[in-house]
């Protein structure tokens, strides 16, 4: 898979059109969003007010949905599940030493298990790209397998950092590791680096999960994050899901977004 390959099939599928509306893209979108706060100044309050945003957003207008979940710090998750109770939206939290990945195994596997004594349903980790990077693939994957073991009932969303790994080729790599090392979703980045989500990473992602699919019927979720500002820009990862993968994945169970600042803006363009 070369470079200007991935280019090619990205504006190919970018000339189709979705087999429903806009509008009803956007709320795709909006259903989709693990809407976020991973800074070192976060604290209770902003927490408690990232989950009255998703929760107001159908009691605002009836035409909104919520979005799929919360995305915090495990020292948050107690917080987050308290403000959200009875409802449907998911607390995720990002553990195994996020954003860096670079702490020993133990250290990631002690917080993975707390954020899960805390009640996380969902846990976002990061593989160790200097060992990705160094060659040392199965270090990379039995990580991957032990804080999948580590997570129990909980859903691991497994993030490659795309942005760092440099090539096509590494970027299809890390996504065939984190799937055969039992990811439930792969996810693109941190948003803590420079290049975040792209439609070229995506696009190789979905590749290596339909290949998965076809091969095992089993089927992987994908999560784009970092760098999708604009509803317009947003509408071109539906696209590729769709193409792709089909419309088994067009739902919060496989597919999320990571980009808290582009909900604001889909409410506003679902309103109209």
């Amino acid at each position: 898979m070369t470079q200007d390959f991935v280019n090619q099939q990205i504006k190919k599928i970018n000339s189709k059109e979705l087999p429903f509306s806009e509008k009803e893209a956007y709320k795709l979108v909006l259903n989709c969003i693990d809407l976020t706060t991973l800074e070192g100044s976060d604290t209770h309050q902003r927490v408690r007010e990232l989950c009255h945003k998703t929760k107001n957003y159908p009691l605002d207008n009836a035409s909104l949905p919520s979005t799929a979940a919360v995305c915090v710090y495990p020292v948050f998750i107690k917080t987050a599940l308290e403000e959200l109770q009875n409802t449907d939206i998911k607390v995720a939290c990002v553990a195994g030493a996020f954003p860096a990945g670079q702490s020993p195994i133990e250290v990631k596997l002690a917080e993975v298990k707390y954020a899960v004594e805390q009640g996380a349903h969902e846990v976002d980790m990061v593989i160790s790209r200097g060992s990705f990077l160094e060659g040392d693939f199965e270090k990379v994957s039995n990580e991957i397998k032990a804080i999948k073991e580590a997570c129990g009932e909980a859903k691991l969303k497994v993030i490659l950092e795309t942005g760092e790994l440099e090539t096509v080729e590494n970027i299809y790599q890390a996504s065939k590791i984190a799937i055969d090392s039992g990811a439930d979703f792969i996810k693109t980045s941190t948003g803590k680096v420079a290049v975040n989500a792209t439609p070229e990473a995506m696009f190789v992602m979905l590749t290596a999960i339909k290949e998965h699919y076809d091969k095992t019927g089993k089927m992987v979720g994908i999560k784009p994050a970092g760098g999708i500002a604009e509803p317009k820009d947003s509408l071109l990862y539906i696209k590729l899901v769709y193409y792709i993968l089909g419309e088994k994945w067009m739902n919060n169970t496989m597919l999320r977004f990571g980009a808290s600042r582009l909900a604001d803006k889909v409410a506003k363009a679902i309103i109209g």
